[in-house]
C-alpha cells in the first residue's frame, strides 16, 4: 500500500518513526515534509497531504502535528479526505471500518511512539465495512 505522511515541526520525529515502521511492513511511503524541526505551519502540510490523497498519489495518509487537531482540520477541508484524529487503536480501526477514513491523524505531544505505531497498525489492518455505514459516509461528501 502507498501511504503519504505529513507533519508540522512538532511531529517530525514521530513522522520519521512511523515512516520507518510502515516501510518495515512492506508499505511504500511518501514523506511530504517537513524534513527538519524548524517552525512550519501545519495547514500547509495538511493541504499537501490532502492533495496527494485526492490526486491518487497515495491510498492512505498519516497527518501529524503537536495535538493532531490542527492538521486534521486542514486535511478535512478537502472533500476527498476523511481524516480521523485518534488516540488509541480501536478508534483507528473504527475510523476505517465505519467512516471509511483515508487519513489518520495523531498528536505527537499527546501519544507515545508505541501507541502511535499500534494506532497506525490498526488503521492499516482495518477495511471499510460498507453496508449500514455507506449512506452515512456518502453524506460526508454532500454540500447541503
Amino acid at each position: 500500500m502507498r501511504i503519504a505522511f505529513a507533519s508540522d515541526h512538532a511531529a517530525v520525529a514521530l513522522k520519521a518513526l512511523l515512516i520507518e515502521h510502515a516501510g518495515g511492513q512492506g508499505h511504500e511511503t511518501i514523506d511530504l515534509g517537513p524534513q527538519g524541526d524548524a517552525r512550519v505551519d501545519y495547514p500547509d502540510y495538511g493541504y499537501r497531504l490532502a492533495a496527494a490523497i485526492a490526486a491518487g498519489e497515495a491510498e492512505l495518509g498519516v497527518a501529524l502535528c503537536g495535538s493532531g487537531i490542527g492538521i486534521s482540520i486542514a486535511v478535512n477541508r478537502n472533500p476527498a479526505c476523511r481524516c480521523a484524529l485518534v488516540t488509541e487503536p480501536l478508534a483507528a480501526a473504527l475510523a476505517r471500518q465505519h467512516n471509511d477514513a483515508n487519513v489518520v491523524a495523531m498528536g505527537a505531544r499527546l501519544i507515545g511512539p508505541d501507541l502511535a505505531k499500534a494506532c497506525l497498525d490498526a488503521f492499516l489492518a482495518a477495511a471499510f465495512e460498507g453496508g449500514r455505514h455507506q449512506h452515512r459516509v456518502d453524506k460526508l461528501s454532500q454540500k447541503d
